[in-house]
């Protein structure tokens, strides 16, 4: 059973990074989900999917892995760019759009 280790992005709905300065370890699916006959909910026998582990950085993950013998694989971390927008931009004479109510 392998692994993945990805730093997870940051929550569309807020601006904080809260959440993403971790990295995440967790097990790829050995078995596929199925849909349970009698209640209709996606059900899957592998537990593993459960699992999923946190380190501070990406050589604590790959040092996890390597030392429980685990085979892994590492998506490089996407670095966010901020816009620098100034408020006063907002009420520009020469803006492109017209800023109205």
């Amino acid at each position: 059973m392998s692994a993945r280790i990805y730093r997870p992005a940051r929550n569309a709905m807020q601006s904080g990074t809260g959440n993403s300065k971790q990295w995440v370890l967790v097990y790829d699916p050995a078995l596929a989900r199925e849909i349970e006959p009698l209640m209709g909910y996606t059900a899957s026998a592998d537990m593993k999917q459960q699992i999923r582990l946190s380190f501070d950085t990406q050589e604590g993950a790959e040092a996890y892995a390597q030392k429980n013998g685990i085979p892994y694989t590492v998506q490089p971390a996407h670095e966010t760019t901020r816009k620098r927008v100034s408020y006063t931009d907002n009420f520009r004479a020469d803006r492109k759009i017209p800023w109205t109510h």
